[in-house]
């Protein structure tokens, strides 16, 4: 459940230096002035501070004035590359806000987390808006009135956005996306394209309009990865190479000479979906899925939700109940030719391989870092030494339960 950030969904705070400086706005906002007491205490106010919010925003340089939405690790790093560039003698821009997703309470401690966008956005002295929902009036009154962005960028925020905020910049909403549109739209564009085995991969930077991920491309760029590559890695890559070319676009739409008509219309006969990802996908069937298939699932799964298969482990006549078996790390076997089929699964004879599981083509999974059940992640011949002589096979999985 999202933290609510205030009576009407929008917490706005000040940036200082050292501590966080809090103020209320026509009795909407509240603030606390303890550091991320803002993102920890929305609810709390300060009737001592009456600064506007027409001051907090207000800039006299005369440069294009960004307004940054993104939320994850990776959107926090495409905005201190553009922080960056706009601190240059010769930017044409300045970053005038930050928008990110309201702060998550931990469940057990109860603790308040910020966005790594929203820390920092902090850390660099940048006002950030926290909106329960982006099509919050009050929140796109006070972009209209008070922030005037005259474009803005989104990395990874998560919200969808309204047509009233879309009409709000004058130089239109740019966003980083990290697939080759029109392939993979949609919500997990890096997973499922790893999870189909594409190479290259690559990232468009578009101008974004009503309909998801359908905006005209102002730029592509393709990306040779290896077969192993996951996604915790790829995805951030794809991010850094996003980030450079958007800011080679920002000129260019700023003087007028990008703007959704003159940039590449996407090909809507060739659209590929990125579907959010379901935790029922992450288990590999290696009875009826080849290792390849396998292999690829856990690339674009790597950050969540992984995989799992079932294992049991026997001992001459007797059997363990089935265990589930997360598997970290994997690599497709470069064995000749198909293997005769065994549920049986076995370390490798070499150093450094891995658990070698016959699927159902006959190619050969290597596991090369698994996590039994209440157990920690380890490497394979780790696993395999505790067996003591026990035999490891695969099994099929429950059945799913009928609705």
């Amino acid at each position: 459940m999202r933290h609510p950030v205030a009576s009407w969904g929008l917490a706005v705070i000040m940036m200082a230096t050292c501590s966080t400086s809090l103020f209320r706005f026509h009795g909407a906002l509240a603030f606390s002035k303890a550091r991320h007491a803002a993102f920890a205490s929305p609810y709390q106010s300060a009737a001592r501070s009456s600064q506007s919010l027409v001051q907090l925003f207000s800039t006299s340089s005369g440069k294009a004035r960004i307004l940054f939405l993104g939320t994850p690790e990776v959107a926090a790093t495409s905005l201190k590359a553009i922080v960056e560039d706009s601190k240059k003698e010769d930017s044409k821009f300045e970053v005038v806000g930050v928008v990110t997703q309201p702060p998550k309470r931990r469940k057990r401690k109860g603790k308040v987390i910020p966005s790594p966008v929203g820390l920092l956005a902090e850390e660099l002295n940048i006002p950030v808006l926290c909106p329960e929902k982006a099509r919050d009036p009050d929140f796109l009154d006070e972009l209209e009135n008070e922030i005037r962005p005259d474009l803005c960028i989104t990395a990874a925020y998560g919200q969808y956005l309204p047509k009233r905020f879309l009409g709000l910049p004058k130089f239109g909403t740019l966003n980083i996306h990290p697939s080759l549109l029109p392939r993979w739209r949609g919500a997990s564009p890096v997973q499922r394209s790893l999870e189909a085995g594409d190479n290259p991969v690559g990232v468009s930077v578009l101008f974004t309009v009503s309909k998801m991920d359908a905006g005209p491309v102002v730029s592509q760029t393709t990306v040779d990865i290896d077969e192993n590559d996951q996604a915790t890695t790829v995805l951030p890559m794809l991010f850094d190479v996003g980030t450079a070319s958007l800011l080679e676009a920002i000129p260019r739409v700023l003087s007028g000479e990008m703007t959704m008509e003159t940039v590449t219309q996407q090909d809507e006969s060739q659209i590929v979906n990125a579907d959010m990802i379901d935790a029922s996908e992450a288990e590999i069937c290696v009875w009826k899925e080849s290792a390849v298939t396998c292999h690829n699932r856990m690339r674009g799964f790597s950050m969540w939700p992984g995989i799992f298969m079932y294992v049991q482990i026997s001992d001459g006549d007797a059997d363990e109940p089935p265990i589930k078996f997360k598997v970290g790390k994997t690599r497709v076997a470069g064995l000749p030719g198909a293997q005769e089929p065994t549920d049986i699964i076995e370390l490798g004879p070499e150093k450094g391989d891995g658990l070698l599981v016959v699927c159902g083509d006959g190619s050969v999974l290597e596991l090369l870092e698994v996590q039994p059940v209440t157990r920690k992640l380890m490497d394979a011949k780790s696993f395999a030494n505790g067996l003591r002589g026990r035999t490891l096979r695969w099994v099929k999985g429950p059945e799913p339960a009928a609705i």
